[in-house]
């Protein structure tokens, strides 16, 4: 190697420099070869112009104004000289941003994936405690072990079939709502349409008797039964599935002037003989006897026929054989609630059949159950049409709407009999078989009937003034 040391002088007064410049000693490094005019070419040449100094360095072999400096490339330019990366080194950043961009986008679907995956996680863990804490483990194994256990009508439903079946309970599929809670209109993923009720609570320790009840349930069939066709134990309160009824109830066709649905004397005489059928059922014929504890108009659905449905098993009981129900809490629609059933919380078939007494009754007069319309020892329903038979005027409160259709001896024969349901002493009342055979007797041979309204004296139990006043009170 030789040293070539250059001593070079910027004149300063030059009006173009903006900045000043001082001496600069600069030292070369050039290698030596054979041939000198490979160092002539390999050697920067500088050139020096009058009118100022411009320096060049100038590739002698490429001859493109430009030198590679490690991974960057040095241009000229007047006065000084840029080095800029290389274009490899260009895209690399944009590369680099490409793949963090990406990185951060994989990282944020990570963590919402995860979020989700923890939820779907909780979720099933709520369900299977839900599912646990009402019973479901103790339904499963009633269902697998019951002798002719049916598929079809005890079928435990997801939480997720009846969300997609009713909309995400959707208001607008709302068909009515009650004390217990809101029925649904719900679609099965099989095209059935179903009544979905969500019950509004459970108290934990009537869990047992609760999947019971609802086991007995679902093996009633009767034609005048609505079918409980499931249930759902996954939610926090378990909801009932039964099949949609689409006349709504009788209460509504019976007192709604805007109906357009004529309910004559025969329709109505009908109505009765099916109820009581299904409740001579639910007393007597079925595998264990069922007390249906809320009988009254809004519970009988109609449907497309309007054929009678008894409904609602809500506050329903399933008794032992020569067994009477002993309650701490009264349940039951004012109106319609056996007096004596309220006086001593024993609940008997009898006190079904005081209810059931109270509808034949709205369905002879077209009244309701109670009323601040009437006189005030009378508001109820019950005492008003007890009151006409005594006075041997029950002609005068027959409905309007079918007095002039209706052959009357049917009409005062079920007003005799809806009296007997009436009776203050469940031991004068006749039983839900009896009622329905009497009932029977009067639809199919009206000519035979006879009727003579003779007003027994009853003995009055002493809590009958209580009662009187707290009908007059409500």
């Amino acid at each position: 190697f030789t040293v070539i040391e250059l001593g070079w002088y910027f004149d300063t007064s030059d009006s173009r420099l903006t900045n000043p410049v001082g001496c600069v000693h600069q030292a070369v490094f050039v290698s030596m070869v054979t041939s000198l005019a490979l160092v002539t070419a390999t050697v920067t040449a500088i050139r020096l112009v009058t009118e100022g100094i411009h320096i060049f360095l100038v590739d002698a072999l490429e001859g493109k104004g430009r030198n590679s400096f490690g991974e960057q490339t040095c241009v000229n330019v007047p006065g000084s000289w840029r080095c800029e990366p290389k274009e490899a080194q260009k895209i690399k950043p944009v590369f680099q941003h490409l793949v963090l961009g990406f990185a951060l986008l994989f990282l944020v679907l990570g963590i919402w994936g995860f979020i989700k995956l923890v939820k779907k996680r909780r979720k099933i863990i709520r369900k299977r405690m839900f599912f646990k804490r009402n019973g479901g483990l103790l339904l499963k194994q009633q269902l697998t072990t019951r002798e002719g256990g049916n598929v079809e009508t005890s079928k435990i439903f997801s939480s997720k079939d009846l969300e997609k079946a009713t909309d995400n309970f959707n208001k607008n599929r709302v068909l009515g709502q009650g004390g217990q809670g809101t029925v649904y209109k719900g679609m099965l993923v099989d095209g059935r349409i179903v009544a979905v009720k969500r019950s509004k609570v459970l108290d934990e320790d009537k869990v047992e008797e609760f999947i019971n009840e609802l086991g007995v349930l679902s093996q009633i069939n009767h034609r005048n039964v609505v079918k409980l066709m499931g249930c759902c134990l996954e939610t926090e309160v378990p909801i009932l599935v039964y099949e949609h009824i689409p006349n709504g109830d009788l209460f509504k066709r019976l007192h709604d002037d805007s109906d357009d649905y004529t309910m004559t004397w025969d329709v109505r005489l009908r109505i009765a003989v099916e109820i009581a059928g299904a409740l001579a059922y639910l007393h007597s014929a079925a595998s264990t006897p069922v007390y249906h504890r809320d009988v009254k108009t809004t519970n009988i659905l109609l449907d497309e026929k309007y054929r009678a449905k008894v409904s609602d098993f809500g506050t329903s009981r399933s008794i032992n054989v020569d067994q009477t129900h002993l309650t701490t809490l009264v349940a039951g629609t004012f109106g319609y609630l056996d007096p004596e059933y309220f006086q001593t919380s024993q609940f008997t078939d009898k006190s079904d059949v005081y209810s059931f007494g109270v509808v034949l009754v709205e369905l002879i007069t077209g009244e309701k159950p109670f009323s601040v319309m009437r006189p005030e020892e009378n508001r109820g329903l019950a005492s008003h049409f007890i009151e006409a038979m005594k006075q041997n005027r029950v002609l005068d409160i027959v409905d309007s709407r079918i007095k002039e259709d209706c052959k009357l001896e049917q009409v005062l024969a079920v007003a005799k009999l809806a009296r007997r349901c009436l009776s203050l002493k469940g031991k004068k009342r006749p039983n839900m078989r009896e009622v329905s055979i009497e009932l029977e007797r009067i639809r199919s041979s009206p000519e035979d009937l006879e009727v003579h309204i003779e007003e027994e004296d009853e003995e009055e139990p002493p809590w009958k003034s209580t009662w009187m006043i707290l009908g007059a009170s409500t």
